[in-house]
């Protein structure tokens, strides 16, 4: 059997509903409707069918009696063209009165159970396809998605920001402390590095003049899986040349609020069985008065680590104070800041690329905030000086990246950057717990 090519001129299914809904129970609209989606309900009542077409934006019970349009044959997951009339049955359920159906394509395969959806998390995970279709909620959550990030570009756009797009395969790779994965390119016969973060190209465009840029893109570090970290991820990383770290605090707040309230049309969400505001302002914590409690502050390197040992804390890869420090935070801290917190003043050994704090040793202008006991993301005020900045490379081991210290010496104005994890941001709009829940194909571990 031939099947149709094309099916134009559709409209909407949650258009036709809400026509239907404005209808008296019993009335049938005059204007003609053309419907295309999939079928995923039948039932039978004498010559009458009972179809629910389901597309992208809803649901509508299609009514096909057999005077009008002939027998029925379609089966569940089948997908269907229609041409009717909005209307009401009797009991008020809005529906599409049908004249013509047409097949469009013929499933092979029985569908998951649609009553209950697909419950099985890793069938979820891995045939994300089935799960979009019989499950609604997990359609809406990537819809969400989507709204979410055209919200963050608007916001950025209308604030005079530039979206620009900057290599994802590096020769040199930089902008944050992980692992990354090394691919060849044969005919240059060099390692090439995917980013593990936008950061020093971005930065080159505020030398450049650009003076407020942004990305959205994928960055990729070889590191683990958790609930809240994927090999591959979106992260969002704006630099705005003439503010500082406290400048962005204050942009970083007004964004997340504002895209909330265009999505979800609320700053109140509940994130991990709490109700959580991101209305601003949000709370704001010196990172060494947060970590007082513990007594991190005040340890060196050899009793901060026993007493993270003792926590049952595994601290075999630290191997300074500094990231002791960062541990602690890690696993005594960051799950107790539920509430929207922006932690600051940070030591220099962990923000390479961090502007020192003036008038205090050892502190630069850094900060993390976190939301729902989850670090949503990073910032700073940047390091411009290009001595300095070489410095720091030289003190982590390596001439770090040669290029952007020459580009600094052409002068970098006073500048503010951020980084704000795409993916964390829709678990907390979404209520979901797990990264891969948000990401539509997450990677998984090989089944045996």
């Amino acid at each position: 059997m031939s099947l149709p090519t094309r099916f134009p001129d559709r409209d909407e299914v949650a258009t036709v509903r809400a026509e239907a809904e404005a209808l008296e129970p019993g009335q049938e609209g005059e204007e003609k409707r053309r419907l295309a989606g999939r079928v995923l309900g039948r039932r039978e009542h004498g010559k009458l069918a009972f179809l629910d077409l389901v597309d992208r934006s809803g649901s509508i019970q299609l009514l096909c009696a057999e005077e009008r349009v002939g027998a029925v044959t379609v089966d569940l997951g089948d997908i269907v063209g229609v041409v009717g009339s909005p209307m009401r049955t009797r009991r008020g359920e809005p529906s599409l009165a049908v004249d013509e159906l047409a097949l469009l394509a013929k499933i092979k395969r029985p569908l998951p159970d649609t009553f209950h959806g697909l419950v099985d998390t890793e069938t979820r995970y891995r045939k994300r396809y089935l799960d979009l279709l019989v499950n609604e909620e997990a359609r809406q959550d990537f819809l969400l998605r989507t709204r979410m990030v055209s919200e963050v570009r608007r916001y950025l756009d209308e604030r005079g920001f530039v979206e620009v797009e900057t290599p994802i395969l590096q020769p040199r790779y930089g902008g944050a402390l992980a692992e990354p994965f090394v691919t060849h390119h044969n005919e240059l016969d060099t390692d090439l590095y995917l980013r593990i973060a936008d950061e020093l190209y971005l930065k080159r465009l505020i030398v450049g003049g650009l003076e407020k840029v942004y990305e959205i893109g994928k960055d990729f570090r070889n590191e683990g899986l958790s609930t809240k970290h994927q090999p591959e991820f979106t992260m969002l990383e704006w630099y705005e040349a003439y503010a500082d770290y406290e400048d962005t605090m204050a942009r970083v707040e007004d964004l997340v609020a504002t895209v909330a309230r265009e999505t979800i049309g609320t700053t109140q969400v509940t994130f991990r069985d709490r109700e959580i505001d991101l209305s601003p302002p949000w709370r704001r914590l010196r990172l060494a008065e947060a970590l007082e409690g513990e007594g991190v502050w005040t340890c060196d390197a050899d009793e901060l680590r026993t007493r993270l040992q003792g926590r049952g804390v595994d601290t075999t890869k630290d191997a300074s104070w500094g990231q002791l420090v960062d541990h602690a935070l890690t696993h005594l801290l960051e799950p107790t800041l539920n509430e929207p917190t922006f932690l600051y003043d940070y030591p220099v050994e962990l923000s390479p690329l961090a502007r020192r704090k003036e008038g205090e040793e050892g502190i630069v202008e850094r900060f993390e905030y976190f939301v729902g006991g989850i670090e949503l993301g990073n910032a700073y005020t940047e390091l411009t000086d290009p001595d300095e900045q070489a410095q720091r490379f030289a003190e982590q081991g390596g001439e770090g990246d040669p290029d952007y210290v020459e580009a600094l010496s052409y002068g970098m104005p006073p500048t503010g950057g951020l980084g704000l994890g795409i993916d964390r941001l829709a678990m907390v709009l979404t209520g979901r717990e797990t990264i891969r829940d948000v990401i539509l194909f997450p990677l998984l571990r090989e089944r045996d």
